[in-house]
């Protein structure tokens, strides 16, 4: 099973996930601060971060964002609030997914196996591929810009893997929500279009004036064409 640090303050929440999640084989480790999680990290080399928006001193956000800067380690958001601001505000952080507070053990457990699988997918088919300056190697689960291999989340990784397979065709955020984020109901597209903008900084010479990722106003997103 996976190795989970979870950074919580809240003591119950702590004492509530990491009681469900031992029960369910995993091995986890539980810090109350920003700072001490950053700490863990090194030490206990998880597989997943479970990761409180709401921290004394170094919030959520700031402590994803310094994660973000050397790791494609995978994040998912506690948030006691579905509020938009503190959703988008996370995501954009580099966030793959997000949980409401409170949350049964089932769930978080679902929404970890599904971000860790988008680690182990290849997705369509093998080999490298150049899509302009982009190297998409979907064996090896990298991408590689102008020869330099770029840094992405999870969620960034299979978002593009996925898109890149079938260039042109749109996919609706719904269908891209299913595939990538394995949410089967009517989903929250704010996961989507935050993960586009996240990527497209990445990928694009200007993130403003998209070359690989086209928003199809009012339906989704498409791959290409290129110049």
């Amino acid at each position: 099973m996976s190795r989970v640090l979870l950074i919580e303050d809240d003591p119950s929440v702590r004492e509530g996930v990491e009681l469900g999640l031992r029960r369910r084989g995993h091995e986890l480790r539980a810090v109350e601060s920003g700072e001490a999680g950053l700490g863990a990290l090194v030490e206990f080399r998880p597989d997943l971060v479970l990761l409180d928006l709401m921290l004394p001193g170094m919030n959520g956000v700031q402590v994803c964002r310094r994660i973000r800067e050397s790791s494609q380690l995978p994040i998912i958001m506690l948030t006691a609030r579905g509020d938009d601001f503190d959703v988008v505000v996370g995501l954009e952080a580099g966030a793959d997914d997000y949980i409401v507070k409170p949350a049964r053990t089932e769930v978080i457990e679902a929404r970890i196996r599904a971000v860790l699988r988008r680690l182990a997918e290849p997705v369509g088919r093998s080999g490298i591929e150049f899509h302009g300056e982009l190297a998409v190697d979907r064996a090896g689960l990298s991408v590689a810009k102008a020869g330099e291999r770029l840094l992405l989340a999870p969620s960034e990784l299979k978002l593009l893997l996925y898109l890149s397979a079938s260039p042109e065709q749109v996919f609706s955020r719904q269908q891209l929500l299913e595939y990538v984020w394995e949410h089967s109901y009517h989903g929250d597209a704010r996961l989507v279009d935050a993960c586009v903008r996240r990527l497209r900084q990445k990928i694009e010479d200007v993130a403003g004036s998209p070359r690989y990722i086209q928003t199809v106003r009012g339906f989704g997103y498409r791959f290409g064409p290129l110049e």
